[in-house]
């Protein structure tokens, strides 16, 4: 049996939900909604993750900002740079003005830090904050000598922009899934506060957005912005859905179609019955969405705090280790204290602290732009090593619902003209396959005339007087009950590819056949293409029968496809495809795929509008869109390849820099000084932070 139409009528009909009832209940957990996606935003930069407990996004960025403002005297008092600029600068008590600018950066900019690093330190897991609070305590503490005159070198210019870049960092850390939702929060702003509620006695009142409830029903006028998730019961217009989906063409919508809250109406007035207000509307789930891949920590993240506390005993090591031998080869204090100062603060390099925060800021808003959503950073980045991907069929590679695939008219008549007047009969009937033909007579802009007669013969089709003449549309078995002729050959290929055949009938002849079907997207053919490319196996896995199932897989150019297979059983399928040494991702509608979607090594799930929160999917595409797949495998290679390369650029300068700053070659006139050492440094943020960016291109 034809899954096409019965799905895509199921699809309608789960999405249609009764008033106060959640979407998706398994979505809910975990997640904390509020009643308006704008106030769901708020609240949510307030929060940081666990190393940034006590602190929020604003947090750090006033002490960015404030401490940068403070590092510029002290670069300008130090006398290092002075000594770079070829000036002398220097004016009585210089040196306690820069110890003053110094503490106040200390203590102000390189809070968050030492409070990190003591939570750190308590839980007995030192990592990112405590390298960094090594580091400033022991260049604050060394430069604070200058005072008593035990040492005439001071790392205070290198304290403050330590403290810059780190908190620049963890600024953008905190911020970086919150560039996608930026957009969105813009979007918010632009949704309507008052709509135009229809009462029941027909009358227009203005009321707020915040007190509509499913069921109710809406006006919205010409070039207003959609308030809430609906479907049209009366109007026709084009939406523009550009700023949600990505769709750059505006969309007819017809009634029994659905809108989504945030598109802006065209040239036409529309009556919707909302659906979805409030926490349970588009963009606040979207919104949830965002949240969640917030909370969801990235592998390479957790790499680069690995690689903090690896570098924080190294350091804490290196340094005590250097002081030790210095002192044993009879050098003075002074200098075995200088030198271990320099491998100290050295081991931090900057780079570090940006060096995934940029990649992961740059590629969520790519993905946003995109229209992906990931709801599961590990699962994003690991999508590198993907070399398979499943495809559900229907509503995934195909449309979910009937278009006409082929025309074939008998000889004296053209194909227009049998669509033309087999849709007359149709534009009366409510039947799934009568919206093929609508949409098939839009598309080719043909003229329909209304018939003078119609009536639906049950179990066999339509019939009816168009322009004078008796035309019927009717079905197979109709033809072989009444024992008319037709090109039987013609019919057995179509049929065995599993698609519905009507036939037209004029005056009792024979005219044409029309044949529909569950439609290939376009885009699917690109998809396969160059994941063919790419050297990753695409798959089809289906319910429906499999004539159906090959016949896509014959437009599509698939070589493996699994159909008849039911909803419990494709994610034994999954499994089986892993067993054979593939990482495999599964592309579906979210709902009778879940099983397979959560059993597979990514899970993405395809859907549009209101239908678009999956509680198993690691990634939604807010476009039914295959080729987004290919983006998302695209985008985490480069990705993945972004962090590996900041994380050895910012990491990798230390197995030189370390010896070079403990003296390893002194005995060889080579040493690296505290000015050398901040230049290197400086030099690997710099590379990182172009590294990062280059991602957008």
């Amino acid at each position: 049996m034809y899954k096409g139409p019965h799905k895509h009528h199921m699809l309608h009909s789960k999405m249609e939900h009764p008033p106060g009832q959640p979407m998706h209940d398994n979505h809910q957990k975990g997640m904390h909604h509020s009643h308006h996606p704008k106030e769901s935003l708020e609240n949510h930069h307030t929060h940081g993750v666990d190393k940034h407990a006590g602190h929020h996004v604003g947090d750090f960025r006033k002490r960015f900002y404030i401490s940068l403002l403070f590092t510029i005297p002290i670069m300008l008092l130090s006398p290092m740079i002075q000594m770079f600029l070829g000036v002398s600068w220097r004016f009585p008590y210089d040196t306690f003005l820069l110890f003053l600018l110094s503490s106040f950066v200390f203590f102000f900019g390189g809070k968050p830090f030492l409070v990190g690093a003591y939570r750190e330190v308590t839980l007995k897991s030192p990592g990112m904050m405590t390298l960094i609070a090594l580091a400033i305590v022991v260049a604050y503490f060394y430069s604070s000598l200058i005072l008593t005159g035990l040492t005439e070198v001071d790392f205070f210019w290198e304290l403050a922009t330590l403290i810059d870049i780190m908190l620049l960092g963890h600024w953008l850390e905190m911020k970086s899934i919150l560039g996608a939702s930026d957009a969105l929060e813009a979007l918010v702003k632009l949704i309507p506060s008052e709509a135009h509620l229809i009462t029941e006695t027909g009358d227009v009142k203005e009321v707020s957005v915040s007190v509509l409830k499913a069921e109710q029903t809406i006006l919205i006028k010409p070039g207003e912005r959609v308030p809430v998730d609906g479907v049209i019961v009366k109007g026709e217009s084009s939406l523009d859905e550009s700023m949600l989906t990505g769709e750059s063409m505006p969309i007819v919508k017809n009634p029994g179609d659905r809108l989504i809250g945030g598109s802006i109406n065209g040239e036409g007035a529309l009556t919707i019955t909302v659906t979805n207000s409030g926490e349970k509307g588009y963009l606040s789930q979207v919104i949830s969405l965002v949240k969640e891949a917030q909370e969801s920590k990235s592998k390479t993240q957790n790499l680069s705090d690995r690689a903090a506390k690896w570098l924080f005993y190294i350091a804490l090591s290196a340094g005590l280790v250097t002081l030790v031998v210095w002192l044993m080869l009879g050098y003075s204090f002074n200098f075995a204290l200088e030198r271990m100062v320099t491998v100290m603060i050295i081991a931090c390099p900057h780079a570090l602290g940006l060096a995934i925060p940029l990649v992961v800021s740059t590629t969520t808003s790519i993905a946003a732009k995109k229209g992906l959503l990931i709801r599961n950073r590990t699962s994003f980045e690991e999508a590198h090593k993907l070399n398979a991907v499943v495809f559900d069929k229907t509503g995934t590679l195909t449309e979910g619902k009937f278009g006409i695939t082929e025309i074939l008219p008998a000889k004296r008549f053209t194909e227009s003209e049998i669509l033309s007047l087999a849709s007359s009969l149709e534009s009366q009937s409510e039947h799934p396959i009568s919206k093929g033909f609508t949409e098939e007579v839009k598309r080719r802009n043909l003229k329909v005339n209304d018939p003078q007669s119609f009536e639906a013969m049950t179990g066999k089709g339509l019939r009816g007087i168009v322009n004078g003449m008796n035309i019927k549309v009717v079905s197979p078995g109709y033809m072989k009950s009444e024992d008319i002729d037709y090109p039987s050959e013609d019919y057995n290929m179509l049929s065995l590819q599993g698609k519905t055949v009507v036939f037209i009938l004029v005056n009792e002849e024979f005219a044409g056949m029309i044949a529909l079907a569950d439609r290939v997207k376009e885009s699917a053919k690109d998809a396969i293409s160059k994941l063919n490319i790419a050297g990753i196996k695409p798959m089809m896995l289906t319910g429906d029968n499999k004539r159906v199932a090959e016949w896509v897989g014959e437009s599509l150019h698939l070589d493996e496809i699994y159909a008849e297979v039911l909803p419990h059983e494709k994610a034994e399928k999954i499994t089986e495809i892993q067993h054979k040494g593939l990482k495999v991702a599964m592309t579906g509608d979210g709902v009778n795929d879940a099983p397979a979607l959560a059993k597979a090594d990514l899970g993405i799930a395809v859907g549009a509008g209101t239908d678009v929160a999956i509680e198993t999917a690691d990634i939604v595409l807010v476009r039914s869109d295959p080729e987004d797949v290919v983006s998302i495998i695209e985008l985490s290679r480069r990705a993945y390849q972004k962090m590996i390369q900041n994380l050895w650029w910012a990491t990798g300068y230390n197995i030189i820099a370390i010896p070079l700053a403990a003296g390893l070659f002194y005995k060889a006139g080579i040493v690296l000084g505290p000015a050398v050492g901040a230049a290197l440094m400086s030099f690997s943020t710099i590379v990182v932070a172009i590294n990062a960016k280059l991602l957008r291109a």
